[in-house]
């Protein structure tokens, strides 16, 4: 190896990869060349201290991550790179239990059980067990034993474990110790392992087997791990196994990006390195090439405010840059404009493609105003490693009902609802009924709402159960005629029964599902509130609503083309990953932080962390934005920014839009969680909103010149006022959200 090529490397990088003298912590602050530090030590190993390939054990956690990183050392030392025992976790320890599987009572051919084969084990078990789905729900128990595994528990020891006992016993779950134990049994007998079984079996052959443990202790001469901070309790402990005699290991992260606890990820693992290798040594990449001073500066005054830290002083050198903007709105759909806007402009003064913006999110559900927006202004965009916000199940189920009680006779939508929730209608039925429709020459819905007339072929329980369905949606088709889309829309999803099986659970998919039917409810709402205060129908229905998501519901026909684009996603999707600009939106209290983490300082600590994570993508212009107002729970709810924007220093950061005004009446009534109200026997309704205007506007008329702040368009200027009483109407210049005619009895304003 060219010692001249480590000359590439900055003093902290190359201190890093020269010392290889015992146990090494590289703490890499965010863009500080992780990678590269990570290639040229492998390299260094091979080309300057003469350790053979195969006895150099690299860990990753993506298989990506470790096919770049071996092609990038087959450039420095050559073709003997592709011996370096380099893979992730699972794939390497796979490999070994392979070889050694008779020590632990399996065959060498053993199967490897992908997430669906593990979950269908488990609700195949429950099902033996005669046990309750609506409670034992398959990928929520099948989550539990993998956290269990995780943590290195045997069958055996999570049944002999008070702790884990006692809390399933909370949960109503006292159960899952015997289904574990079945489990484990089945798989054995399958000759199978899950991705869990992977760790945990590597821990046991090593612990139980001394032999086998030094051998691949004196094979592996140097082990290395990515992403230190992203390893769990198995990992950490099975690299410990390995390395414990030499302590010739180097882990490499930034417990300021560790982020990932959801899944197992312990911090404990890198800020306590230095405790179990007692004589680490602890490297500091410091420097961020990818960002500009502004961005750092303000990042680090962020994340300063964490208590458990592995201290360090992230710099650039990169030009000073502008300020991280705060753009305040007045609701999530002026947000959607502001952001948008904001796109606009910067493609226009820096002449560059969409694909250099990325919209980053706390949760998934946020990205339906972003997406409506984007698709009205027609800016090309993608949902990474993700649906797009209509292409998703519980919303594709919600409009499917919607679209039958529009139109009966939508056969695809009627197929998709029939037996969802599950109503005793299966597919052997349908299949009866689509061939009586097709017999005869009539709809599917017209045998439906007369199988016996038509001589459909099902029990007399079946034919009951067809007129149940019917009769159910017969009754929402005549409110369709009176009730707006809003108010039909929210009781068909609790009536149907879509509520309480989407709202009874509790992991996160679960969650997720919740808070993608909360907001597709808030679109729901602001489409209605919309249509009557600027005048476009005094009758809102669900075909009006059908008609206007008609366009959302359908991909984009050049979906898979290689035209730039707007990327969408969660914080989370976005570690790793870098955009010449970045707007972190949504940043208000109940959602960044997560109200299910803001109860413990570990917690809240992590968030912070997530924030910091979403600032250190950008690399030349930030954006955080938050909303004055969100439709949250059947109500508008006035909304407070996040606590970690005052946790930004001022000198680093540029507020841009008025402070927010608080309502004219605070005191709101409080509300339950639609999951809640949904649940109970009484029907739902729209809940009251607070009067923000006069209820005649002709006792108080608007003025040409008038200033107005509008709960969902923001600040405004009327430029013309006519009519009189209920007929009167303001034509009014938004700021961000463009010109609006809005009939003032319903429309919810302040006059400023």
């Amino acid at each position: 190896m060219d010692n001249n090529i480590l000359n590439e490397l900055n003093e902290s990088q190359r201190a890093a990869v020269e010392y290889c003298d015992g146990a090494q912590l590289v703490i890499a602050g965010a863009g500080s060349g992780k990678t590269r530090v990570l290639t040229y030590k492998i390299a260094y190993l091979i080309g300057e201290k003469g350790l053979k390939p195969w006895n150099i054990l690299a860990l990753t956690f993506t298989n990506k991550a470790a096919k770049e990183m071996k092609q990038r050392i087959e450039t420095i030392v050559g073709s003997q790179a592709r011996y370096i025992n380099m893979g992730t976790f699972h794939s390497i320890f796979s490999h070994i239990l392979r070889a050694e599987a008779n020590h632990i009572g399996f065959n060498s051919n053993f199967t490897i059980y992908d997430q669906t084969d593990s979950r269908s084990l488990v609700k195949t078990i429950i099902k033996e067990m005669n046990l309750d789905e609506k409670i034992y729900k398959p990928a929520a128990v099948a989550d539990r034993i993998s956290m269990a595994k995780n943590h290195l528990m045997t069958a055996a020891k999570y049944a002999n474990s008070n702790s884990t006992v006692t809390t399933d016993m909370q949960h109503r779950m006292p159960a899952i110790k015997d289904i574990y134990a079945r489990y484990s049994d089945r798989c054995r007998q399958a000759n199978a392992m899950d991705f869990d079984d992977l760790l945990m079996n590597i821990y046991l052959l090593f612990a139980n087997h001394e032999e086998v443990r030094r051998k691949y202790a004196e094979k592996f001469e140097y082990v290395l791990v990515d992403e230190y901070q992203d390893t769990n309790f198995a990992q950490q402990a099975i690299v410990n196994q390995i390395t414990k005699e030499r302590q010739m290991v180097c882990v490499v992260g930034d417990d300021a990006q560790s982020i990932y606890s959801f899944r197992g990820a312990n911090i404990d693992n890198i800020l306590g390195f230095q405790k179990t290798y007692n004589n680490a040594r602890l490297f500091k990449l410091e420097r961020n090439y990818r960002s500009t001073q502004a961005i750092v500066n303000a990042a680090n005054s962020l994340i300063r405010h964490n208590q458990r830290q592995i201290p360090k002083n992230v710099f650039s050198e990169n030009e000073q840059g502008e300020k991280i903007k705060l753009k305040m709105a007045y609701s999530d759909k002026e947000e959607a404009m502001i952001v948008c806007n904001e796109i606009a402009r910067l493609r226009r003064s820096e002449q560059c493609p969409y694909s250099d913006f990325a919209i980053l999110y706390r949760t998934n559900s946020q990205s339906r105003s972003f997406e409506e927006y984007m698709r009205k202004q027609n800016i090309p965009y993608r949902i990474y490693g993700g649906l797009s916000f209509y292409q998703r199940k519980e919303i594709k189920d919600i409009i499917a009902y919607y679209r039958v009680v529009a139109n009966p006779d939508d056969e695809e939508a009627i197929k998709r609802i029939i037996n969802y929730p599950a109503r005793g209608i299966g597919n052997t039925t349908l299949s009866k009924v689509v061939e009586k429709a097709t017999e005869k020459g009539i709809s599917i819905w017209k045998v439906l709402n007369n199988s016996e007339s038509c001589g459909l072929d099902v029990s007399k329980a079946t034919h009951t159960k067809l007129h149940n369905f019917c009769s159910m949606l017969e009754g929402w088709m005549q409110r369709s005629i009176s009730d707006d889309a809003y108010t039909l829309g929210r009781d068909i999803i609790q009536e149907s029964g879509m509520s309480k099986d989407i709202f009874s659970g509790k992991d996160p998919e679960d969650i997720a599902r919740q808070e993608n039917v909360e907001e597709f409810l808030s679109g729901l709402s602001d489409f209605v509130e919309g249509r009557k205060e600027e005048d476009l129908g005094d009758h809102v229905s669900l075909t009006d609503f059908l008609q206007e998501v008609s366009l959302m519901t359908d991909l984009d026909s050049d979906g898979d083309s290689d035209e730039p684009k707007v990327v969408l996603m969660t914080i989370h999707a976005a570690k790793g990953l870098e955009f010449k600009t970045v707007f972190v939106v949504g940043l208000e209290e109940n959602i960044f932080p997560s109200p299910m983490c803001s109860d413990s300082m570990r917690g809240l600590e992590e968030e912070r962390r997530l924030l910091y994570v979403a600032i250190t993508r950008a690399e030349k212009h930030c954006f955080l934005t938050c909303a004055q107002n969100r439709f949250r729970y059947g109500r508008m709810e006035f909304d407070t920014p996040s606590r970690f924007i005052r946790d930004i220093d001022p000198r680093f950061l540029q507020i841009e839009g008025e402070k927010f005004s608080q309502p004219r009446s605070t005191a709101m009534p409080s509300q339950p969680p639609f999951s809640t109200v949904s649940l109970s026997s009484s029907p739902l309704r729209p809940a009251p909103q607070p009067s923000l205007t006069p209820s005649s506007p002709s006792d108080s008329p608007l003025q040409p010149g008038d200033r107005i702040e509008h709960t969902r368009f923001g600040i405004g200027e009327v430029i013309k006022v006519e009519g009189t009483g209920d007929n009167c109407k303001a034509t009014v210049e938004f700021r961000n959200s463009g010109t609006k005619q809005l009939l003032l009895k319903f429309a919810r304003y302040n006059k400023l």
